[in-house]
């Protein structure tokens, strides 16, 4: 039986104090449900922090890499999918995911939603950042859900897993 992804974006190096916050509750929620996590696996910001959390709960992580080895990999990360493809690999990201959670927000998490909203994939936005929210829920009113904190995304992503059943 597949197992169900959650991918969790977020940015590396620009990262918030909330949203490493909330990426590592998200993991651990993840890991609590069985639920596989996927990220971008590098050891910096929300990708880092959201695997140390699913870690921590026993969790089962897969980092979809930038570069064409594992340096920069998360000690969070248990499979390494090593692709030498930069950010190109965005679009992995999201369509190896059922759902998508994106925490905080960059250009690189900017361009892994638009790529969602492309494939018609659920997108949850755990940020403060008013002005994306308006953004891509204006691309997309049924496909992008605001919420505010980890418990209420998850909540959502087991009601969308339940639709798509």
């Amino acid at each position: 039986m597949k197992k169900i992804v959650i991918g969790v974006m977020g940015p590396g190096a620009g990262a918030t104090a909330n949203d490493l916050q909330n990426a590592g509750e998200l993991g651990k929620l993840i890991a609590e449900k069985g639920w596989v996590l996927l990220t971008g696996g590098r050891d910096a910001g929300v990708m880092d922090a959201a695997s140390m959390g699913a870690k921590k709960a026993n969790g089962l992580t897969i980092g979809i890499l930038p570069a064409e080895d594992c340096s920069h990999l998360s000690e969070g990360i248990d499979i390494a999918i090593v692709t030498g493809m930069g950010s190109a690999r965005n679009n992995i990201n999201v369509l190896s995911s059922d759902v998508i959670i994106a925490c905080g927000m960059g250009v690189g998490t900017a361009s892994e939603i638009a790529l969602a909203l492309k494939a018609n994939k659920k997108v949850i936005l755990l940020n403060n950042h008013a002005e994306s929210q308006v953004f891509f829920q204006t691309l997309s009113q049924e496909n992008v859900i605001v919420v505010t904190t980890a418990q209420e995304a998850i909540e959502l992503t087991s009601e969308i897993l339940s639709n798509l059943q």
